[in-house]
């Protein structure tokens, strides 16, 4: 009996032995789970003309990496820059243009990069997509503007207004060149009252959508996402290429995280939302 009495006692202090050591390797599984689903915030300043395809994608990306949030910063390419040089959270840029990428490389010339910034990871920098200018019109185009030449004719005899993007806006700056590579004077259109400015490329879109004035420039991935019909599109020679690069900031919370969205942005499956819209992938 008394044999028996010790086997016993033994007996329920190994199964109570087995049940803390399962309640603890449970506890650290739990803890380990707990860990794999933290969410991680990643802030994207991004050219406002990528809003429908970053959108479309930031959701697809959401079904696989639940844990991932994603917060968009939708505005000029002039605008983010600025924002980031004056030190607001972002994880990844991507500009409409090199020229707003370039002034925050520490690799670029000092021509591009006058102040010297070091603000994003040249090591993650990329050419992730490229865009067309075009000249579209509102739905009854009342003035028969189908083309740029027909643009330059009204332009010249005053009879129209055109929208356009402000200086420090990538499909501002593009539009100018077309305006120089015409021989027109903006400053002279503008105080002859033919041109309307928009501080990003959506601003320029509404306008033309709403009627308010009689064409614009802006990207043809923009009059595609608001039915805009665009009678021309203009050539490398009048404005150069539209490339749209990104990279990671270099002051990123979240660098591992932004990198791997950056990569994803590479993928078949976005290739698939951007194409759809009207960009080039480059990658």
């Amino acid at each position: 009996m008394k044999r028996k009495s010790i086997l016993k006692k033994g007996f329920a202090l190994a199964l109570a032995l087995m049940i803390v050591f399962a309640t603890v390797g449970c506890g650290k599984k739990d803890k380990k789970d707990k860990n794999a689903e933290k969410e991680v915030e990643i802030v994207v300043y991004a050219a406002a003309s990528l809003t429908e395809s970053l959108e479309q994608i930031a959701e697809n990306y959401k079904k696989d990496h639940p844990n991932v949030k994603i917060v968009f910063n939708f505005d000029s390419s002039g605008t983010l820059k600025t924002q980031i040089e004056e030190g607001a959270d972002c994880d990844l840029f991507i500009s409409a243009a090199k020229k707003q990428m370039d002034a925050l490389d520490k690799n670029a010339d000092a021509e591009k990069n006058p102040d010297g910034n070091d603000l994003i990871d040249s090591d993650t920098r990329t050419d992730l997509l490229e865009n067309k200018v075009v000249l579209a019109v509102p739905d009854d185009n009342k003035k028969n503007i189908n083309s740029f030449d027909d643009l330059v004719a009204h332009l010249q005899a005053k009879d129209i207004l055109m929208a356009m993007g402000n200086e420090d806006v990538p499909v501002g700056q593009y539009t100018q060149k077309i305006l120089a590579y015409y021989g027109l004077d903006e400053t002279k259109l503008a105080s002859d009252g033919v041109i309307s400015y928009g501080s990003n490329v959506k601003e320029v879109t509404s306008q033309i959508s709403e009627g308010a004035v009689d064409c614009g420039v802006i990207y043809s991935t923009d009059a595609s996402s608001a039915g805009l019909k665009f009678v021309d599109e203009a050539t490398k020679d009048m404005c150069g290429q539209v490339i749209y690069p990104a990279a990671v900031t270099k002051n990123s919370k979240n660098k591992d995280a932004a990198k791997a969205f950056l990569e994803y942005l590479k993928s078949a499956e976005s290739k698939a939302v951007f194409e759809g819209i009207g960009f080039t992938c480059i990658r």
